[in-house]
């Protein structure tokens, strides 16, 4: 009987964290904060730093190899993180190393994490 490898039974090559530990990793100078929201839900709130890359654009990937660094961690998050999950998987599928913010940007928010609107 196995019980471990829960996680990793859908071969996933990214990493999916808590809020707490997301926070602790995003003031890292080696972790790229990337919002892979719609350009309005950005507008409303993002966490401080974030490049905004919307997923859902039909250049998602190549618009990611020109603005985000290989030798730096990717931390990426969406409003409830499955647009994020995506976004790593692709990501992580052509080199990068990626963190997952787990429950998206509702998690940051319930948590009364910092945001900022511009």
């Amino acid at each position: 009987m196995t019980v471990l490898g829960l996680n990793t039974a859908c071969s996933q090559n990214f990493e999916n964290i808590e809020v707490k530990e997301f926070a602790e990793l995003i003031n890292d100078s080696n972790v790229v904060i990337l919002d892979v929201r719609k350009t309005d839900e950005y507008a409303e709130g993002h966490i401080k730093g974030a490049i905004l890359i919307d997923q859902f654009q039909n250049d998602f990937v190549e618009q990611a190899k020109s603005k985000l660094p290989k030798d730096k961690t990717i931390a990426i998050y969406c409003r409830s993180g499955r647009r994020s999950a995506n976004a790593a998987g692709k990501l992580a599928d052509i080199g990068y190393k990626c963190v997952n913010l787990k429950g998206g940007i509702l998690a940051w928010k319930e948590a009364k994490m910092p945001l900022i609107s511009e």
